[in-house]
């Protein structure tokens, strides 16, 4: 199997025994990407809204990175410590995708890396 590490400097350093994401063949498989910033390794904010912009933007830095784009995501598994936020992932999604939208799981979960409040994993197709 030939399987490819893509990496980026402008998304978090993985914080165990994983790469940001593999490519093998024409997909890519995001690690799940919490609201970390790259530069300081530490939480953007507790504000949910804050959180959920910050890890997609480290999303995108690792689509861009394997040569991809938005339109090419075709699953996102969201996992959100409180599944009251439901209702703003909905709004984020309609903003930054069009349609058709990426398929979708939404997983209310006990806890996550570092508390935060949302991870997020993503297949896309080249």
């Amino acid at each position: 199997m030939n399987k490819e590490e893509i990496k980026s400097d402008k998304a978090p350093t993985p914080i165990g025994a994983y790469s940001q994401a593999i490519k093998h063949s024409n997909l890519v498989f995001l690690s799940g990407q919490i609201p970390i910033d790259p530069k300081t390794m530490q939480l953007v904010s507790e504000d949910i809204n804050i959180q959920t912009k910050q890890v997609f933007k480290n999303i995108f830095s690792l689509i861009e990175e394997a040569g991809g784009s938005l339109e090419q995501i075709v699953k996102l598994t969201i996992y959100l410590k409180d599944l009251d936020h439901f209702s703003h992932i909905n709004l984020f999604m309609e903003e930054v995708f069009s349609k058709p939208f990426p398929a979708r799981t939404v997983i209310e979960v006990s806890n996550l890396p570092k508390k935060s409040l949302i991870e997020v994993d993503v297949i896309m197709i080249l």
